[in-house]
């Protein structure tokens, strides 16, 4: 009877143990830097962010209504942190180089590279993140957050996003942070 009770204790400890372990994950990384130098954060509901809508279709307008809200943190550079930028984007590259992640799509513009990821299925992401880095600028990394996001629309929906017309006073405290 001891012997049963000490392997269903050692056994719970391991599931603990496990359960419990100290691998980064990104919203670890925000909490720890929403608060240090150099570094913005955001939380924005998307109900805050006016976005024209009147061109999307229905697919476009679906992912939109998927996403709840955005999580943004940014990290500005100037020739005084370029050793400590390098070394966020690097824990950050880490992180989401995680086999949990997956890779949406990965480009460059003009000097910035973006890669979007997610967590979840392709039919169903729990998370998607966008991760852009610019030597001269910082990088941003974005949360987005919601309720049965696909992918695939989401990738149409930020193709969209980039046509749309958006009110810009929602993240105008985000966009003077890097000037």
């Amino acid at each position: 009877m001891k012997s049963i009770k000490n392997s269903l204790f050692i056994l719970f400890l391991g599931l603990l143990l496990v359960g419990c372990s100290s691998g980064a994950s990104l919203q670890t990384y925000f909490v720890d830097k929403q608060e240090t130098k150099n570094f913005i954060s955001q939380d924005i509901p998307l109900s805050m962010v006016k976005v024209d809508q009147s061109k999307f279709n229905e697919e476009q307008k679906e992912a939109y209504n998927s996403v709840s809200r955005l999580n943004f943190l940014g990290y500005k550079v100037d020739e005084k942190n370029i050793d400590s930028y390098n070394a966020e984007v690097e824990t950050v590259k880490a992180i989401l180089d995680q086999p949990k992640y997956k890779e949406l799509m990965e480009f460059n513009d003009k000097g910035t590279k973006v890669v979007v990821k997610y967590i979840g299925s392709d039919e169903d992401a729990d998370e998607v993140v966008l991760f852009g880095s610019s030597k001269t600028m910082g990088f941003a990394v974005v949360r987005l957050l919601g309720n049965d996001m696909s992918p695939d629309k989401m990738m149409t929906l930020m193709q969209a996003m980039q046509t749309s017309d958006m009110d810009g006073s929602q993240i105008k405290d985000i966009m003077n942070f890097f000037n």
